[in-house]
């Protein structure tokens, strides 16, 4: 079994902070997003899709969905839970998980990408042709970061975590998507209060190392 990452990717970033949490030990091979390792005949081989992470099972199986590869990992070892325990909360887990996802991480990753030169005319993660920076994009992704700050910190303000009353992948997701809207230079406000609560307890979670 390979997991193909990258350190600094988010996405690759939120399983192995998943595996941290579980304990569980994969090899790792590394690919290097920036110089477009990702998008030679090498990777594409094996992901034709270009992206990170990617997950090859033993018997050849390829798995390259972050959120995917936690599930084949949570159906392998069930504990510590993390992505809910009954019908509720198994909905409540994977609805803040996706809003923190289609909310947060993808708006992040909208400026980022028409933003730093590095993925010039690589502005859309994966795709072989080139696509240009838009800096109308830019600015919309900057919109919506921060209205998920306020939305964030609204569920925080009636609940201990993101997805439940515990730690759980929808904590991963929006601790990830924070630490990324620093790479555009956005970060919560003073008055995000309840942010701030929670990210101090999650930060202090040692596999938030991972």
């Amino acid at each position: 079994m390979i997991l193909y990452d990258m350190e600094k990717a988010p996405n690759a970033r939120r399983v192995r902070w998943f595996l941290a949490e579980k304990g569980i030990t994969v090899e790792t091979r590394q690919i290097d997003l920036p110089s477009g390792e990702n998008l030679k005949p090498e990777y594409l081989a094996i992901n034709p899709r270009g992206l990170i992470p990617t997950l090859v099972l033993d018997d050849g199986t390829v798995i390259d969905e972050s959120v995917s590869i936690c599930r084949y990992f949570e159906e392998v070892q069930p504990e510590p839970n993390l992505l809910g325990f009954d019908a509720k909360e198994k909905a409540l887990i994977d609805c803040w998980q996706r809003r923190a996802e289609l909310d947060g991480l993808y708006a992040v990753a909208l400026a980022f990408r028409n933003s730093t030169p590095v993925f010039a005319n690589r502005a859309v993660p994966g795709v072989l042709e080139p696509t240009e920076q838009l800096q109308a994009m830019v600015e919309r992704g900057v919109m919506l970061t921060r209205r998920f700050f306020d939305m964030l910190d609204t569920r925080l303000g009636e609940s201990e975590y993101v997805g439940s009353d515990r730690f759980t992948i929808a904590d991963i997701t929006a601790f990830i998507t924070l630490n990324f809207a620093r790479w555009i230079k956005l970060s919560p406000g003073e008055q995000h209060t309840n942010i701030a609560r929670w990210f101090e307890a999650v930060a202090a979670r040692p596999a938030s190392k991972a």
